[in-house]
């Protein structure tokens, strides 16, 4: 009897302490620490950076629901801070694992495919560097692990947010046609133009909308107004009007109140034949629903 018992104190003992190591190994894995970073390209307008900033608030409470994530920040990449590389450290100050970073730019570009990669430290290319350094724009590789998450035009959500914007200026379906003006990149032209092609497509499957063109208002023309008029000239030649969408995240006194605003100046007869809000993608509730889906999707 004594050795039986003997053989039971051992055993159980062995038992429990093979599920401590599993409890210990069970805490381990769900007492990683994650937060959610979102990042945009920064600009020196106050009103676009109040925008951008009024995504975290309008979907912390919802993401921090996860139990997984602990902290949602936002940071941008150049001109006004908050700037990523301030807001990694502070994410390593309080002891993160993993942060996920959520990118909120429209489409490919050298931004996506090399600088964010090289600030947060998961790429280290001689020349990106430089470059970056040269614009005074901080790396850091932070001790936590980054995870960066797809671009806004993956889900195709922006269609929806386009068609949603000329419906609500349009004023004669079927006689109008429509002028996209995007930002624009050199190096991925070829991208740019399929994006400005399928919200085409995309808003011809969805309103009587037959012509549509593009311009770009970004370095890629110099800033100029000149490719707006271009566009807007090229639809009225065979439409009675025209109606003028922004493809810009959010509202710039530079883009939107400048050059896109003289370049529809410029039209001949613009007062009565071009249609122009003002606006941006933002605010929109389905790209913080996408923000949301999108952060909870990675950590599945």
């Amino acid at each position: 009897m004594k050795t039986i018992a003997l053989y039971l104190v051992i055993l159980f003992g062995f038992i429990s302490c093979n599920n401590q190591q599993t409890n210990k190994s069970a805490e381990i894995k769900d007492g990683i620490k994650t937060g959610v970073l979102i990042v945009s390209h920064g600009s020196h307008s106050t009103r676009w950076r109040e925008m951008l900033l009024d995504i975290e608030n309008s979907v912390e409470q919802e993401i921090l629901k996860n139990p997984k994530i602990s902290e949602v920040k936002s940071a941008f990449m150049e001109y006004e801070g908050p700037n990523i590389a301030d807001q990694l450290k502070a994410f390593d100050r309080h002891g993160f694992d993993e942060i996920i970073v959520v990118p909120l730019f429209l489409t490919i570009s050298s931004h996506t495919t090399n600088d964010l990669q090289n600030i947060v430290g998961i790429s280290k290319n001689p020349e990106v560097v430089v470059r970056l350094k040269e614009e005074e724009i901080e790396l850091y590789k932070p001790k936590a692990k980054i995870v960066i998450t797809p671009l806004l035009d993956f889900p195709g959500f922006l269609k929806k947010n386009v068609a949603r914007r000329y419906n609500a200026i349009s004023k004669d379906t079927g006689n109008e046609g429509v002028v996209f003006v995007a930002y624009g990149s050199r190096l991925y032209t070829q991208q740019w133009v399929q994006l400005m092609n399928d919200l085409g497509k995309y808003l011809r499957l969805t309103a009587d909308v037959e012509n549509i063109s593009y311009a770009w208002c970004g370095h890629i023309v110099d800033y100029s107004p000149q490719p707006v008029t271009n566009a807007v000239n090229q639809i009225l030649d065979i439409e009675k009007s025209v109606v003028v969408i922004p493809i810009l995240v959010a509202f710039d006194e530079m883009f939107q109140g400048d050059i896109i605003k003289k370049g529809i100046e410029a039209v001949e007869f613009n007062e009565t034949k071009v249609l122009y809000k003002p606006d941006a993608i933002l605010p929109d509730e389905n790209l913080n629903k996408w923000v949301i889906d999108i952060v909870n999707s990675t950590l599945e």
